[in-house]
């Protein structure tokens, strides 16, 4: 099976990220910081989808995207999801980055820069980290003014 090519047209991408920006606007509607992820297979399928509920559950780990890759993990049968994209609207942290080192993902695209925790490239870059087994192919940018959109008024709502 091919891996879901990155280089593809970038419309493909945004729909993709059209449906994590849908997890994210859910969240935000229960009073979680609005970040949005999902998982395709090597055919571009969605297998996964997911918001934080650290909020709701009370539960430091329950970003979105360590919740996809458990979903992920549940579909394919393995921790290996080496086959598979994450799309996700908020650069991943470093939790995150660990976890998606540690399931094998091979691509991640993701919308808005986190410049204060981000691990994929503003504040640190783990998963391109040459010293560490495995790389993550990394694109940035997809849908990055409604990702960031979306953040900026939840956190002005919240301060108001």
């Amino acid at each position: 099976m091919a891996k879901l090519e990155l280089m593809q047209p970038k419309s493909e991408l945004e729909d993709l990220m059209n449906q994590a920006l849908d997890e994210a606007r859910e969240a935000r509607a229960s009073g979680e910081v609005p970040v949005g992820a999902v998982i395709v297979d090597a055919t571009g399928r969605i297998i996964a989808r997911a918001q934080n509920r650290r909020e709701r559950e009370d539960n430091p780990l329950l970003h979105a995207e360590v919740i996809a890759i458990q979903a992920a993990a549940a579909v394919v049968g393995s921790w290996n999801l080496s086959e598979c994209t994450l799309i996700v609207t908020l650069e991943p942290c470093v939790m995150c980055a660990g976890a998606i080192l540690q399931s094998r993902i091979s691509q991640v695209a993701f919308g808005a820069w986190d410049e204060k925790a981000g691990a994929a490239g503003s504040v640190h870059d783990l998963l391109r980290d040459r010293r560490l087994p495995h790389k993550v192919e990394v694109v940035s940018g997809i849908l990055a003014e409604e990702s960031s959109d979306l953040l900026h008024e939840f956190f002005l709502e919240r301060r108001n």
